[in-house]
């Protein structure tokens, strides 16, 4: 066919015609188009690289566990090479900062290091299992692990979320809202029982109700607030979510502070009384307790549906109590929660006392 437009086509002086030219760039070009598709969607481009050495989490990569609990992050080998170590790190946020090595082991032995390290082992299920073992979970072991085969050219690895179970509660200072720099807000919240709050910490409490008008620091140093009844005073008429200020100053800039903390190991009780702060703290004494946090405070009501219509001191100085049950007459919000009283005057006899045992 090719041969015949050619016939068909030369004119005198042996010159090919413009119809011929046009062919020739015609098919050029569709023969660039099926070779550069071709190059875009071939399978091994598509996919995602296979592991010859690890097995790859089937349903979920994620592991959950609360404050004070032991957890096993998974790492199984489907061939063991002749030669192998397996390195398990835990990624820090936005992977910035070197690697936190928590444990180096092969066939024959392991070395722990760090913090970390001191509370790991391997579980050794069986010949196959290189799955790291968490003891006693502190608020701050939340986060992403790495399991990796170190194997020469061949090194792979497997990534698992360490999820901790817990309650994010906002906290102002007692002269006020909008007094914390980044590093006194992370101060309040450890002197509270807590960690300052990761931004997914704070997506999840506000998608089981956290609703907050005043902005408050988070771990990475940016500043949010969330919003699920959008009010004039919060933000006008965006819609809800998490409101955000970006990333601020941690030095001059200053706000309150979204602290996280999971269950404790011990227990809250309340002591009625019109107690001043200081009888309030003589009253726990008297029971071999101290006045409680309001980090523990929140943790009983989240996990223990702590319910006390009184209001009662704090160790911070604050008057608070939780209300799992909602009714009129306690505080007369429709939702459970921690209510506050803020800060009174340590000398007014009006209050109970919370105590944490």
């Amino acid at each position: 066919m090719i041969e015949r437009l050619r016939l068909l086509n030369y004119t005198g002086g042996g010159r090919v015609t413009p119809f011929i030219m046009n062919c020739a760039v015609i098919l050029l070009l569709i023969s660039s188009i099926f070779t550069w598709s071709s190059a875009l969607y071939t399978p091994e481009r598509a996919a995602s690289k296979k592991l010859k050495y690890l097995l790859e989490p089937p349903v979920s990569a994620d592991v959950t566990g609360r404050s004070g609990d032991n957890v096993t992050l998974p790492c199984i080998l489907r061939i063991k090479p002749s030669h192998y170590k397996v390195k398990w790190t835990k990624i820090e946020p936005e992977n910035v900062g070197p690697e936190n090595i928590i444990m180096i082991s092969n066939a024959h032995a392991n070395k722990p290091y760090g913090p970390l390290g001191q509370r790991a082992s391997l579980r050794k299920a069986h010949a196959m299992d290189a799955s790291l073992k968490l003891s006693n979970l502190e608020l701050e072991d939340g986060g992403m692990y790495r399991c990796e085969l170190v194997n020469g050219i061949e090194d792979e690895s497997v990534t698992i979320t360490l999820r901790i179970e817990g309650v994010v509660f906002p906290y102002q200072c007692k002269n006020g809202r909008y007094r914390f720099n980044f590093q006194e807000a992370k101060d309040a919240c450890a002197e509270q029982d807590g960690i300052l709050a990761t931004y997914n910490q704070l997506y999840r409490a506000w998608t089981e109700g956290l609703d907050w008008c005043n902005a408050g620091w988070l771990l990475d140093g940016t500043v949010h607030y969330p919003i699920i009844h959008p009010r004039p005073v919060c933000g006008g008429e965006l819609p809800s979510g998490i409101r955000s200020y970006g990333t601020k100053d941690k030095n001059n800039d200053r706000f309150d502070a979204f602290c996280f903390t999971s269950q404790t190991s011990g227990s809250i009780f309340y002591i009625s009384g019109s107690f001043s702060f200081e009888q309030a703290g003589q009253s726990c004494k008297r029971q071999e307790a101290e006045l409680a946090s309001v980090g523990q405070l929140y943790a009983a009501w989240h996990f223990h549906n702590f319910d006390q219509c009184d209001g009662g001191w704090l160790k911070d100085g604050s008057v608070r109590f939780p209300i799992s049950n909602p009714r009129y007459l306690c505080g007369g919000i429709p939702e459970a929660g921690v209510r506050s009283f803020g800060f009174p005057d340590k000398n007014t006899h009006v209050y109970g006392a919370y105590c944490y045992r």
